[in-house]
């Protein structure tokens, strides 16, 4: 099996000094100078090359737990956002469009055969798909052991295809009702905490919903106890397909060497499995923003990653991330571009 190697070090000392070098006042570039290194150090190349090849795949799943209150919305709304995509008229697809981002959409679990769609279209949307739907947490495993291995695989080819057709920048986006849940559970038993400090609002419940949502993952997590202790135990039981799926990919990125910007609540949760997987792993992903839900900024902290922007994002599909991408564009170019001091 592959491992996690890390960034290179001798880049990112090099990184650092030409930093320091360059012709703007020290420290005048912040956060976009470190950023600059972190892209240095994962290409393994001082001055970084541009970041010209991003891509996007969103995984998109449904999830057993969406039937018991946890969401503002009805199950059916995941396939009709998976034709969204396909279409290029969502949130994330406007993003993308204007910043250079390569759009790809994977049916891991959804609740839908897509009949309707061309058959050549289909076929490229459900390749990989496991099952349709994913078991209720609070009442049963998600995934069967072998459904788990196969979804953990698919995510990991579909990274490795990314990868060897050019992608210099991945990123994971989701799309599935009801994905917090089972997302908040996988980040809970990750660091040991109740759910009572992970459950959020995910696309925009009341109260009594929350309530409702604390008291479902809390059950959920009583009811898989010690097996919490192992990260691949924990996507069989605790996940879903599309997070086992996303949780290969963003780990086969990291195997592979290449940088991954993670978006909210659903990456995060799957970076860090990641990095229980294969310790390491972390130092592969940069964080696009914060998002609202506060298990991802639990993840995040754990993993010692700062999120890039703070906008109060919670669309998930990969917006927050994608709509980073300037970001790292603007940091490589600073690094690379900029004068240094010893050339005037």
């Amino acid at each position: 099996m592959p491992y996690v190697s890390a960034p290179s070090e001798i880049a990112r000392d090099h990184a650092r000094k030409r930093l320091a070098a360059l012709a703007v006042p020290p420290g005048a570039l912040g956060r976009l100078g470190d950023l600059g290194v972190w892209v240095a150090s994962c290409q393994g190349h001082v001055p970084p090359k541009p970041v010209d090849d991003v891509r996007l795949v969103i995984f998109a799943g449904d999830h057993g737990v969406a039937a018991h209150g946890v969401s503002a919305f009805p199950p059916e709304i995941t396939g009709a956002m998976v034709r969204t995509f396909l279409t290029g008229r969502a949130g994330v697809s406007a993003l993308a469009k204007e910043h250079g981002v390569a759009v790809r959409v994977l049916d891991i679990g959804v609740d839908d055969d897509f009949g309707d769609l061309d058959d050549a279209v289909r076929r490229a949307l459900t390749t990989w798909k496991v099952r349709r739907s994913s078991g209720a947490i609070h009442l049963e495993d998600a995934l069967a052991p072998e459904q788990a291995r196969a979804a953990m695989e698919a995510g990991a080819k579909v990274a490795r295809e990314e990868i060897g057709a050019g992608a210099q920048l991945l990123i994971s986006g989701d799309m599935g009702i009801g994905n917090t849940t089972p997302a908040a559970a996988m980040i809970a038993a990750g660091l040991g905490l109740p759910a009572s400090e992970v459950a959020g609002r995910g696309t925009g419940i009341d109260d009594d919903a929350l309530a409702h949502k604390m008291t479902v993952i809390q059950a959920a997590l009583d009811r898989t106890g010690t097996r919490q202790d192992d990260p691949i135990e924990t996507l069989t039981a605790l996940g879903s397909a599309d997070l086992a799926a996303t949780t290969g990919f963003v780990l086969a990125a990291a195997q592979d060497g290449t940088p991954v910007v993670l978006d909210g609540m659903m990456s995060v949760a799957c970076a860090l499995t990641a990095e229980r997987i294969e310790p390491g792993a972390a130092a592969w992903y940069a964080a696009g923003h914060r998002s609202t839900e506060p298990a991802q900024s639990l993840a995040l902290a754990k993993m010692a990653v700062e999120p890039l922007l703070d906008l109060g994002l919670r669309l998930g599909e990969g917006s927050g991330a994608v709509a980073a991408v300037p970001l790292v564009r603007s940091a490589t170019a600073l690094l690379h571009d900029v004068a240094l001091l010893a050339e005037l």
